[in-house]
């Protein structure tokens, strides 16, 4: 396993390995019995970040959440796991009702709703602090200075530790930071936003803004990154939930743009070269790139995990990263 920094502060920076675990499905659709086996593996590979969240994964059975965190929470405390491994979790996207609909009712980012997730996020986890703890969606509708506030209490009373912010513009990022270093508290310093070589056009509409999807990387935030290096940006759905291999899974209206088949045609062409899979040359080329990305990937099965970490020691070419960038 290889591994990076993230954060500045050294007594909340956490050395974690460039490859993540995705926790989303782990106690709905995947069983604990499976779900145990891959984060078993994932740790005994020298993985060192777990990702989940406070409302994985309610639309399964219409519940508001929780389901994931808990299942982690079992699978530490019966492997007595400690603070070696980072665990991350995320709030504000917690919806108010048991519901199996995404919908704008949702708890959000008050100052109120940041101390009771992540009170409940804790005692789910099992855990004395959240290691890297997300706003999960941006919420317009509380002050800005408010969220702010809000996550920089629960870092000073020791209930976690890192701050990052999950599918927000990078101009809402940008202004959080700036009222955190005026008001001289900590703020976000790693980013999750959707990511992969395949590019996903950022102008539809989404449910929560008319201007497009705020959850995906655009030039824009890619630009943000290479301005202020000392972020960490975390990718998640990097291999697509499985369209880069599986011809039965569309790739959706998102990349419905004449960029989508030269770019498959020059990863697959890259891919055959290497002797690797499709989805080990997407990771290799996000952790290797001239802006590291940490891919957040997902796993059903124990096979599926063993083939991204095959990916940690990929190493592409020039040659073959350039041809990979060269197409639009």
């Amino acid at each position: 396993m290889k591994y990076r920094v993230m954060g500045s502060s050294p007594e909340t920076r956490r050395k974690v390995s460039v490859l993540s675990l995705g926790a989303m499905t782990f106690g709905t659709t995947v069983d604990e019995a499976t779900s145990f086996a891959i984060l078993d593996r994932f740790a005994e590979a020298g993985g060192t970040l777990i990702d989940t969240s406070n409302n994985y994964a309610f639309w399964v059975h219409g519940t508001q959440g929780g389901e994931s965190e808990e299942l982690v929470g079992r699978w530490l405390k019966s492997r007595g796991v400690g603070d070696e491994i980072t665990i991350a979790t995320k709030l504000g996207a917690r919806p108010n009702q048991p519901t199996s609909t995404f919908s704008l009712d949702v708890e959000g980012l008050s100052a109120k709703a940041i101390r009771e997730s992540a009170e409940r996020s804790r005692e789910n986890l099992g855990i004395e602090k959240i290691h890297l703890l997300y706003a999960h969606i941006m919420d317009e509708h509380t002050p800005l200075e408010e969220t702010v506030q809000g996550f920089a209490d629960v870092v000073a009373d020791g209930v976690a530790g890192l701050l990052g912010a999950s599918n927000h513009w990078s101009w809402r990022v940008e202004r959080a930071r700036a009222l955190a270093r005026a008001a001289g508290v900590p703020g976000y310093e790693v980013l999750q936003h959707h990511h992969s070589y395949l590019r996903q056009r950022t102008d539809i509409p989404s449910l929560r803004s008319p201007d497009g999807n705020q959850g995906l990387v655009s030039g824009d935030l890619l630009s943000y990154l290479r301005a202020n290096p000392e972020l960490t940006q975390v990718s998640y759905s990097p291999l697509l939930s499985g369209a880069y291999v599986r011809d039965d899974k569309p790739l959706g209206p998102g990349f419905e743009h004449a960029g989508t088949q030269p770019r498959l045609k020059a990863v697959r062409e890259v891919a055959a070269e290497t002797g690797a899979t499709v989805n080990q040359v997407v990771l290799s080329w996000l952790m290797g790139g001239e802006i590291p990305i940490l891919p957040l990937v997902g796993a059903s099965s124990v096979a599926q995990l063993e083939e991204s970490l095959g990916s940690v020691d990929l190493d592409l070419t020039q040659e073959q990263r350039a041809k990979l960038d060269s197409v639009n």
